[in-house]
């Protein structure tokens, strides 16, 4: 009984330990994001306030078309440096966070592992294939568990290439040269 209580004791306290880490974690990513935006938007007011400092010394329309034009790229490149930067932040802090269960959930299966070879040993005769039955179950959970995370480890960075090729392009359509306006010729009359 004692063995039991202890057992329940310590499986406590590990997971209490993986909650604390886990929530630890999740914190430091809030505390990065949240400067992130900070610096973000304290860049943005800058720039705002140089943008429209800018365009209050324009004298004629040709100065406001080279200055709107020098506006665009710097503010789509500070945009998408900003996405990849959140998403970095993110990606990082959802791994950390994930990382102390996934060291419970190996320690957990170790333990399974002994208390199932320690049932088989004192088990009677003849239950030999039922342990084999929960063992084998308990191997088949273990590698579709490995399957679905390495499997959604691919799909997050096919995601994120496709989502960084896909802002990149949108920069640089928005910092396209535009076509020049087409003038009309005059009809001599």
């Amino acid at each position: 009984m004692i063995a039991t209580t202890d057992t329940f004791a310590s499986a406590a306290k590990n997971a209490f330990a993986t909650v604390e880490a886990s929530t630890r974690s999740s914190f430091d990513t809030f505390e990065r994001l949240t400067a992130l935006n900070i610096n973000a938007g304290r860049s943005a007011l800058e720039d705002g306030i140089a943008a429209v400092q800018a365009l209050l010394s324009i004298k004629t329309p040709n100065e406001l078309v080279a200055v709107s034009a020098s506006l665009v790229r710097p503010t789509a490149e500070k945009t998408l440096a900003w996405f990849r930067s959140s998403y970095e932040i993110l990606a990082q802090g959802v791994e950390e966070a994930a990382a102390p269960y996934e060291t419970q959930y190996s320690e957990v299966n170790k333990a399974i592992g002994v208390a199932l070879e320690k049932a088989a040993k004192s088990a009677p005769a003849g239950s030999e294939a039922a342990v084999a039955a929960v063992q084998s179950a308990i191997a088949a959970a273990n590698q579709a568990y490995d399957t679905v995370n390495k499997a959604t480890r691919k799909v997050i960075q096919f995601t994120e290439a496709n989502v960084t090729a896909t802002a990149r392009a949108a920069v640089d359509a928005v910092s396209a040269p535009a076509p020049a306006p087409a003038t009309k010729a005059k009809k001599s009359a």
